[in-house]
């Protein structure tokens, strides 16, 4: 079965999946924390991979696993030979079978495709650990290493997070449980606590260029653009360059830049445009990007920097323009407080996205005359 006929949640649209990607960009060091910990012939049964979301923990966890149940059939951690990379090659039979979602001894969690509701489920549910226990509970067919990947642990419901944390007590034999996690302190102290960390960073412009040609997407724009806007996630960049990101922000900060009187045919046209059953992507990130837009201004005017990195041109005269000083950027970090409230608010009870966001646009332009 390829990725055609399945419904991931753990899957970008657009992209491959990670269990596909060969060649990781910027994550060396926490690659040689593993081999290392791997090499000391004392290896924890449990991993959390934090970073911020899209950046290549479940590349790096779908790697590693690779490479130990590839170690099955070496049993290396009873000898004294040292391993100096985690890479294997793509012919390999666990690559494959990977590859191919058909390893025996990889299990993977995730939230899972709801067909009655054409949806994914919101949480990782209990029964998806209870599966787990029972994957743990059969021996593996080769007497070697059993791998599962959690991805992402962050949404664990309450009760699946506790039946996790009783495996995490008592683990079973040559058993690898990696956690991949983009806010970590959203999971329970106790987990935490029970897992080794691997902490992988934003990538650099270079790194995130070579990750974005490796998927085939093609970059219009300059890559420290979608770097500073994409906080060094491939995955953020994709959803910005597949969904025009880039000039989206451009018309934020032009329209905001017109502060304290604003257009208000260019604000209804931009609240419009989040409107209607295909128009949800578009909604997201112009929620997304506006909310970025606050942040960094609020920043600017907190840090008040000699230079500053433009995500676009012109964004810095509009910085200066807003933000002066520390009390204008305290004034705009209480409105991003409040947005994100409003907006949260605003999911829970359905709200028409136009208005969502026409609301918004009226609360900036409200608060920069203050």
């Amino acid at each position: 079965m390829n990725d055609i006929d399945l419904q991931e949640s753990d899957k970008l649209e657009g992209t491959n999946h990670p269990r596909h990607t060969n060649v990781i960009y910027g994550h060396d060091i926490p690659q040689l924390d593993f081999l290392n910990v791997y090499n000391s012939k004392r290896l924890h049964h449990a991993w959390m991979i934090t970073g911020p979301k899209g950046i290549g923990k479940a590349t790096l966890s779908y790697k590693i696993s690779k490479f130990i149940l590839s170690q099955n059939q070496h049993n290396n951690l009873d000898t004294e030979a040292l391993i100096k990379t985690l890479d294997i090659s793509t012919d390999h039979p666990v690559s494959k079978r990977v590859d191919a979602l058909g390893e025996p001894n990889l299990y993977l969690v995730r939230r899972l495709w709801d067909e009655k509701l054409k949806k994914f489920k919101q949480n990782i549910t209990i029964d998806e650990i209870r599966k787990l226990k029972n994957f743990f509970n059969m021996s593996a067919a080769d007497g070697g290493w059993r791998v599962a990947i959690i991805d992402a642990a962050d949404e664990m419901n309450n009760a699946a997070a506790n039946a996790l944390l009783k495996i995490l007590e008592e683990p079973p034999e040559k058993v690898l449980i990696f956690l991949i996690s983009h806010q970590p302190l959203r999971l329970m102290p106790t987990i935490r606590s029970r897992c080794r960390l691997l902490k992988c960073s934003t990538l650099s412009p270079s790194s995130l260029s070579a990750a974005l040609d490796q998927l085939n997407i093609v970059q219009i724009h300059d890559t420290n653009q979608i770097n500073i806007l994409a906080n060094g996630s491939v995955g953020s960049s994709v959803e910005l360059i597949s969904s025009n990101g880039i000039e989206l922000y451009n018309s934020i900060v032009k329209l905001a830049g017109q502060a304290p009187q604003m257009n208000r045919q260019i604000m209804q046209s931009m609240a419009d445009a989040c409107n209607g059953k295909n128009a949800s992507e578009k909604y997201e990130m112009t929620l997304k990007l506006f909310m970025q837009f606050i942040s960094r201004l609020a920043k600017y005017g907190a840090m008040q920097p000699k230079s500053h990195d433009e995500a676009i041109i012109g964004e810095n005269k509009v910085f200066s323009k807003l933000a002066p000083n520390t009390i204008s950027a305290r004034k705009w970090a209480n409105l991003l407080q409040e947005i994100s409230e409003r907006t949260n608010h605003a999911r829970s009870v359905n709200l028409d996205p136009s208005m969502v966001i026409l609301d918004m646009l009226l609360k900036f332009e409200e608060t920069s005359k203050v």
